[in-house]
């Protein structure tokens, strides 16, 4: 039997495909048409594509990543697992990122950049250097949000 896991949480998605699912299923991919995508990249399963994503080449996506509308990925990136977009992120090329990454709406990634597991960046952040710290990142640069 097949399953989408349509849970923009990645946290819980992860929880529901390891605790609850436990390999029951098989995950294919949920590719919206209105979406471009070049044949030099790599899809892992479950993942879901939203309209108007485009991907460029020679980009990895994990397992269960999630994408929403128009999210771009520059060339040369590798996406961990339970990866998600909001709405309208821009991923500039030659980026690694980790697992259990989220990515707000409108938030925009340099070139090069590479992000750590378990991170959560804002909407509407500029991500402009490494992140190394799991955490949460907003703002223009994007800055770790201290609790206070």
């Amino acid at each position: 039997s097949e399953i989408y896991i349509a849970v923009g949480d990645s946290f819980l998605r992860k929880k529901i495909v390891f605790e609850e699912l436990t390999n029951k299923f098989d995950y294919p991919n949920l590719i919206h048409p209105k979406t471009i995508i070049s044949n030099w990249v790599k899809l892992s399963d479950g993942i879901i594509i939203c309209a108007g994503t485009i991907i460029t080449v020679d980009v990895k996506i994990g397992r269960f990543a999630q994408l929403n509308l128009n999210t771009t990925i520059g060339h040369d990136c590798v996406i961990g697992d339970f990866f998600t977009t909001a709405p309208g992120v821009h991923i500039s090329g030659n980026c690694l990122i980790g697992h259990n990454v989220y990515v707000g709406s409108g938030a925009v990634i340099k070139q090069g950049i590479s992000i750590c597991d378990n991170v959560i960046i804002g909407m509407g952040a500029v991500v402009t250097k490494d992140i190394t710290e799991p955490g949460t990142y907003v703002g223009s640069p994007a800055r770790k949000l201290e609790k206070r």
